[in-house]
């Protein structure tokens, strides 16, 4: 009975041990061959493709560097407020005649190394980071062995890469001021994750219209959410079981404020009647909900559109200055709020 012949995975050690280098010296070589002399570069490439660590067809396409595909990397690839974005990018990408590879970054070790073998075989000639920083450690070495990335959502000034966002703070603060406009006094919060950027700057947005209209900051009216229906619907339970429930609530995304209204529909709780409730995002769901939801609009198909347009420009040989380059977003007035009761 014959031995089956076990499998192996070519790492690239491997590459590093048969060529008689060290693996950075690989890593230099297959992502920035100019750092290294001919010879260096020749040992490198033989042993990779001895290995089948780098096949010849993907050599050559290192050589020449047109893969024409953009990696979109995306924090939660369950959000709904990224389709709209992703479409954007997807579209405008295929007018350019680029395709675009879509990944989340979760297990965090797999995506990683997925990432980086894809940076250093250059099958890929840009990054899209949506809403979130570069999740690999190669930034903080040498970015001049990385593709042109540009960020979409989040902006993180220290990484000084540009960035396509919207104000989510003066966004928040506006949709707040509205409430308190309406004649309410009692607002409370669903906020997202405090991991999450975009719920950090919603809820300073959120304090500071109350602090600027005279109101007191309740500890017990900021409830944190997952920013999903059912962490939106048990929110609204709680704050409706305080001494003194909010007359209104703003939530920190469609899916929570569409959870929230569920949960009171359960109670016999009246939106806007009884409670006023305002999403952000203007999903597609939130007109559709009962009552439609009053809700903060982003371009959220501009916001891939211009991001994949930056990376478009830096690809051609363009300078792609850092910094941000801030959407106007508008508050929609539905039907989910109106005066208090009192």
């Amino acid at each position: 009975m014959e031995n089956k012949k076990e499998s192996t995975v070519v790492t690239m050690k491997n590459v590093a041990e048969m060529a008689g280098v060290s693996t950075a010296t690989v890593s230099r070589t297959l992502m920035n061959p100019k750092k290294v002399s001919t010879l260096t570069r020749q040992k490198v490439e033989q042993a990779a493709r001895a290995t089948g660590y780098l096949p010849q067809a993907l050599s050559h396409r290192i050589k020449r560097n047109d893969s024409r595909t953009i990696l979109v990397i995306i924090s939660d690839i369950s959000d709904p407020s990224f389709i709209e974005i992703i479409q954007g990018i997807e579209q405008t990408a295929a007018g350019h005649g680029y395709l675009i590879l879509i990944s989340s970054c979760a297990p965090q070790h797999q995506f990683e190394r997925t990432v980086v073998n894809l940076i250093m075989t250059k099958q890929i000639d840009g990054i899209l980071l949506l809403g979130l920083d570069p999740p690999f450690d190669t930034l903080k070495t040498d970015r001049s062995n990385l593709p042109p990335m540009v960020m979409v959502i989040k902006f993180s000034p220290d990484l000084e890469l540009p960035c396509v966002h919207i104000d989510n703070l003066t966004a928040a603060f506006e949709a707040v001021h509205y409430l308190y406009k309406l004649g309410h006094k009692k607002i409370a919060c669903i906020a997202g994750s405090e991991f999450i950027a975009f719920s950090h700057f919603r809820l300073q947005g959120y304090i500071q219209a109350l602090q600027r209209n005279g109101l007191v900051v309740e500890k017990n009216y900021v409830m944190r959410g997952d920013v999903t229906y059912e962490s939106g619907a048990r929110a609204f339970a709680t704050l409706m079981q305080l001494a003194r429930p909010p007359t209104a609530i703003f939530c920190h995304n469609d899916t929570m404020a569409v959870g929230a209204v569920q949960q009171a529909h359960k109670l016999g709780i009246i939106i806007p009647q009884d409670v006023s409730i305002i999403g952000f995002d203007n999903l597609s769901l939130s007109q559709y909900c009962s009552p439609p939801l009053t809700t903060v609009a982003q371009p959220r198909y501009q916001i891939g559109q211009k991001a994949m347009l930056l990376l478009l420009k830096r690809l051609q040989g363009h300078s792609m200055p850092a910094g941000s380059q801030l959407l106007e977003t508008k508050l929609i007035i539905r039907a989910s709020t109106c005066a208090p009761k009192h």
